[in-house]
């Protein structure tokens, strides 16, 4: 059963807190705001427009690329009690969020700042671990020009921006000290060498150059959010803009009734497919986050495309019509989610598939499903998280290869490589450490 094209190679298939996105945001000339400026730890607000009536953005503590500081963050969350980090030497008290911009916004700043319960973090206590070995294994594999090669395709943009959003789900951010710094910041400068001058951010054009780009833009946008360093933040703005600017006008081409309001391989597509449509959300919401606007009808153009690709018997399929399987329900249940849909029918029917299917080792896109039903089910709430996730993260511990890789047993996933397979891997271990807004509720 075909599933689209991967993200490591377009040639190939691939699968395909949640909080109030401000859905009638407007595109503006300048594209994407700078909401803060200077390395000031001061909260800020950029207003949106809804119905007419501004309404504002969730607060960021400013660092250089206007989003929220590690530092403004560290000092916030002095007091929660979790475990200590991968890399991260302070006791478990100091353990720290990177509120970056990435997918979620509203009040996830502010959230991350509330007390955890306990009981809500699911037990793994091999996790930390497993993600240092995992760093220090992507931090081996990354090619002298900064980029990481997706299994034999060569270097990706796609593998490039993954691997970078594996170290910041750590708490590895540019700009700030660390044992990874170096690896980040080579990895964000070498993806920003391949935007095209049309916006496109891929290292080569092969048939679906949208999945490196959206996973492209959606690494820009963090970076944009979360880096102190000003010069790094301004390069990375500039092609968040131009990137964006390009989603949405590969979703505005003229479609059909079923394709209208998603996304496919080329941006000249007319047709549509929830895996490279699920990618171009995950963007939006997260330049969203970092201050570029986004017109409401596109985000309402996807949600309805969404809902069309929800399957009759519960979880979501590659197209209208299609049939389900765990990656692509995944992907169907986080973007109606950030997209501010919350606990919708389509939602819930996909959250009770997951539970009925649970994660296989070695089953079709497994790293694929790692990466959004760990995510998904998260902002499903405990019911559906503390039953899938301990199962997932369980599997991710025991298959983790001794050099700190992972490689699947799926052919899929093996065309990727282990660079890609041990980025989602971390991706989706990361869930539990909640760093990023989009492991707040």
């Amino acid at each position: 059963m075909s599933l689209g094209h991967s993200p490591w190679n377009p040639a190939r298939p691939s699968p395909g807190g949640s909080l109030q996105t401000g859905r009638g945001a407007f595109w503006s000339p300048a594209g994407c705001s700078r909401v803060a400026h200077g390395q000031g730890r001061r909260l800020v607000r950029t207003p949106f427009v809804k119905g007419g009536e501004a309404i504002n953005s969730p607060p960021y503590e400013g660092g250089a690329g206007g989003g929220r500081s590690t530092q403004g963050v560290r000092n916030a969350c002095l007091n929660r009690s979790r475990s200590s980090g991968p890399n991260n030497p302070p006791a478990p008290a100091q353990r720290w969020l990177i509120a970056v911009a990435f997918l979620l916004g509203s009040t996830s700043a502010l959230a991350a700042e509330a007390p955890e319960s306990p009981a809500s973090r699911p037990p793994s206590a091999g996790s930390d671990q497993a993600v240092k070995r995992a760093l220090d294994y992507l931090k081996s594999t990354q090619k002298p020009d900064g980029a990481w090669e997706s299994g034999g395709f060569g270097r990706a943009t796609s593998i490039t921006s993954l691997s970078i959003m594996a170290f910041l789900a750590a708490g590895h951010v540019p700009g700030e000290p660390g044992p990874y710094r170096e690896a980040v910041e080579k990895g964000v400068r070498w993806v920003l060498a391949h935007q095209r001058a049309n916006g496109l951010v891929a290292a080569n054009t092969s048939h679906g150059p949208m999945y490196c780009h959206g996973i492209s833009t959606l690494m820009l946008a963090e970076v944009v959010g979360m880096t102190p360093d000003a010069e790094l933040a301004a390069e990375a703005r500039k092609a968040l803009t131009a990137a964006v600017k390009l989603i949405l006008l590969a979703q505005n081409l003229t479609k059909n009734a079923d394709n209208k309001g998603g996304w496919r391989y080329q941006p000249t597509s007319r047709d549509s497919d929830i895996s490279v449509t699920g990618w171009q959300i995950l963007a939006l919401r997260a330049a969203k986050s970092a201050g570029c606007a986004v017109p409401s009808e596109n985000i309402d153009h996807a949600v309805d495309y969404l809902k069309r690709c929800a399957s009759r018997e519960g979880g979501f399929g590659y197209q209208p019509g299609g049939g389900p399987n765990n990656p692509r329900t995944g992907t169907g249940i986080l973007a109606l989610e950030i997209c501010g849909e919350h606990q919708t029918p389509q939602a819930v029917a996909g959250a009770e598939y997951l539970l009925k299917h649970p994660p296989r080792w070695s089953s079709e896109y497994f790293f694929y499903e790692a990466y959004y039903c760990s995510q998904a089910m998260f902002q499903m709430g405990d019911k559906y998280f503390l039953v899938y996730y301990p199962k997932l993260a369980a599997i991710l511990l025991e298959h983790q290869d001794k050099n700190g890789s992972w490689l699947s047993g799926d052919g899929n996933d093996r065309t990727g490589g282990r660079n890609y397979c041990t980025a989602m891997a971390v991706l989706a271990l990361a869930v539990e450490y909640r760093y990023l807004p989009i492991y707040q509720r």
